[in-house]
């Protein structure tokens, strides 16, 4: 039987008496290590239980054997002609679990007689109409005063730019009218 699994955004294809290499988890060498992030489940007669995106009831087991590191990777950056060299070292930290469960327990499905499910609908059907929530006013758009848009060109700044500081600034008076409204109220 095996599982695959999903860890730190990673996923991992497990079977019973593995031992997998994991990000580093905060947990001590012998604790026990369980997931309920099963995303497929495989047995020997070669079925595939596919979850959505993961199996209801279903957990993986096992045992935290040890910490460690990586190789050593290096990260070198330079840049052509102009004297400039970095190197940097890495090490990613793991963690190795030794898987001893798969459990693949499948909730027990309902069965309800198809005659209470059809009444439950007719008297849901008849409830009472929901009350419109009272609308809210419209904020006040306020236009730019022609002394803010000169100040702004006379700052000698890109057309892009005005454009930028007009929406910023219409936004923020906008803002406060909403926010005046609300101490209104």
């Amino acid at each position: 039987m095996f599982a695959i699994i999903s860890t730190d955004g990673k996923q991992y294809h497990v079977s019973q008496g593995e031992t997998i290499r994991l990000a580093r988890i905060r947990a001590e060498p012998g604790d026990a290590f369980e997931t309920d992030q099963v995303l497929a489940i495989g047995g020997e007669e070669n079925e595939l239980k596919l979850g959505k995106p993961v199996i209801v009831g279903a957990k993986v087991q096992g045992t935290i054997l040890q910490h460690g590191r990586d190789k050593k990777v290096i990260v070198f950056k330079r840049k052509r002609r102009k004297t400039y060299r970095r190197k940097y070292g890495h090490r990613q930290a793991h963690t190795l679990v030794k898987i001893d469960k798969i459990i693949a327990k499948a909730p027990a499905a309902k069965k309800v007689a198809p005659e209470k499910t059809a009444a439950k609908k007719a008297v849901t059907t008849k409830a009472a109409p929901k009350k419109a929530a009272p609308k809210k006013a419209a904020a006040k758009k306020r236009q730019l005063t022609r002394l803010q848009i000169k100040n702004l060109q006379t700052n000698n700044l890109k057309p892009e730019k005005i454009k930028w500081h007009i929406k910023k600034l219409a936004a923020v008076a906008a803002m406060v009218v909403i926010l005046k409204d609300r101490d209104e109220e």
